[in-house]
């Protein structure tokens, strides 16, 4: 299962567990990129995750009945000095990035096999300690509440499963990394990190829980 499915980090995900014959359920609120690729043992839904009750509806009437990964990726992120950052701008950020992150795993967990992986893709901008940016206010607080929230539902699932793990990423060259910043270019591709978080969605859960790792070729 995977979320921000449309584009990004997300298609390639997509993409890389249909070419190694997973049975993959991506989720978006535009499915059309996916649909168009044509990809074998891929279902695609439209499902805006901030909707509470949309998720519990979709969940209870059309989701498989065991999940063994769940990848939440869906993400917003917002440019804009901190002084002109509306609160209308902070719930955007919010309810994709932590609400909605927190309606689909909460409504998924009961399908998570106990030997399943839930993977929280968070921001290097999200950890103490690490480089910070202006004009990023809200999306990093937002990745900050994702790390936090990753560490408790780890602890709060250790002894039943699934296990629960967070990558924070270092940046990305996505549409929505060019949407926030027209012209930035950065080293790191879609694809190349796609192949990281699939390899350890399937095989993390074995050395971390309850872990954030960093995952980024530059210092922080």
């Amino acid at each position: 299962m995977i979320t921000g499915a449309s584009r990004g980090i997300g298609l390639a995900l997509v993409k890389w567990f249909s070419k190694e014959n997973h049975n993959v359920w991506a989720l978006s609120r535009n499915i059309s990129p996916i649909e168009l690729l044509n990809l074998s043992k891929v279902r695609a839904f439209s499902l805006d995750i901030s909707d509470e009750k949309a998720v519990e509806h979709c969940t209870l009437s059309a989701m498989p009945n065991t999940i063994d990964v769940l990848i939440n990726n869906a993400g917003k992120l917002i440019n804009k000095p901190f002084a002109q950052t509306s609160q209308e701008d902070f719930e955007a950020v919010f309810k994709v990035n932590v609400f909605g992150l927190a309606n689909l795993t909460r409504a998924l967990l009961p399908k998570m096999l106990p030997s399943g992986h839930i993977v929280n893709i968070s921001s290097m901008g999200g950890i103490n300690g690490t480089s910070k940016f202006p004009g990023l206010a809200a999306y990093s607080s937002s990745k900050g509440a994702v790390s936090i929230l990753t560490e408790l539902l780890a602890e709060e699932y250790k002894e039943t499963g699934p296990s629960i793990n967070g990558l924070a990423l270092g940046a990305v060259q996505t549409e929505m990394l060019s949407d926030a910043f027209p012209g930035l270019n950065v080293p790191m591709d879609a694809k190349t990190m796609a192949d990281y978080i699939a390899k350890f969605a399937l095989d993390g859960h074995r050395f971390y829980n309850g872990k954030l790792l960093p995952v980024s070729n530059t210092t922080p």
